[in-house]
């Protein structure tokens, strides 16, 4: 499975000793691009948990009945 996520940072998000969460003792960062919390992880995983091998999706904030969308392909603009 693989998931189109698109991100508007520019730079690296630099964590220090202050990212740590007080009752957790612990920094999760985020690997699937859908925390609203990014780069920490804040479950939205979870959503992702029932996606089918060999399906490529696309998680849209606008659409809160149905974010998740499944997507037949990904064209890359040539530069021009």
């Amino acid at each position: 499975m693989s998931r189109e996520i698109t991100h508007d940072a520019r730079g690296p998000r630099k964590i220090d000793e202050s990212d740590i969460d007080e009752q957790k003792g612990d920094i999760a960062i985020c690997m699937c691009g859908l925390s609203a919390e990014y780069p920490f992880c804040d479950g939205s995983h979870r959503a992702t948990e029932d996606e089918a091998e060999g399906t490529r999706y696309k998680y849209e904030d606008d659409d809160a009945e149905n974010p998740r969308h499944a997507i037949e392909e990904i064209v890359f603009a040539d530069g021009e």
